[in-house]
């Protein structure tokens, strides 16, 4: 059982180590976002330098495989602390991806897919979050902020699995973290809206 525990969690790294952006890119003969721009393997970079094309398959592929990474542990596995290190394994594969120099992205769409597989209705409302604020205010870094900034609350109230808060406030703190340069750039008044370059 041990051994099936570890193996979800490593291949739940794995599947996050997988690049959307760069892949994407790479197939549409477009620069490496990780060259331009923020150097964020991400849609948000992706869609400033890539266009609105390969911006959305990276947000897709980079939900998606939150999702399946999710329900592949859920579908083996009935124990929360190897769910929630799945999670978190997905997420931080993303972050620092083992097939792409541990250079990875601020995780924010695999964050998202991964909640909405985990608990769907904080998913849905840190989709809402993020949708508010970066339509709102234009902003995608201020809008993956407030949404990290919240989720664990959100979690907190819904469900009654302490691993899972747990875990979901360490998403948080990664995802701030991620963003520590946005945040000086937003303080400064010099942070990119979306869509512009």
């Amino acid at each position: 059982m041990m051994l099936l525990d570890g193996a979800i969690v490593i291949m739940a790294y794995l599947l996050g180590s997988f690049s959307s952006a760069v892949v994407i890119c790479r197939l549409m003969q477009l620069p490496d976002p990780r060259t331009l721009g923020s150097g964020n393997p991400g849609a948000t970079n992706v869609l400033r330098h890539g266009g609105k094309k390969a911006a959305i398959l990276t947000l897709l592929f980079d939900t998606l495989k939150g999702v399946i990474a999710v329900l592949f542990a859920k579908l083996l596995t009935d124990n929360v602390n190897v769910i929630s290190l799945a999670t978190l394994a997905v997420f931080l594969g993303h972050l620092y991806p083992i097939f792409f120099g541990f250079r990875g992205g601020k995780g924010v769409a695999t964050a998202l897919g991964a909640l909405l597989a985990l608990i769907w209705p904080v998913g849905l409302m840190a989709l809402a979050t993020w949708l508010l604020i970066a339509f709102g205010l234009g902003y995608s870094s201020l809008a993956a902020l407030t949404a990290a900034l919240l989720t664990p609350i959100y979690v907190f109230f819904i469900s009654d699995i302490w691993q899972y808060v747990l875990m979901s406030g360490v998403m948080s703190l990664l995802l701030i973290w991620r963003h520590r340069s946005n945040i000086r750039n937003l303080i400064a008044g010099k942070e990119t809206k979306i869509g512009r370059k």
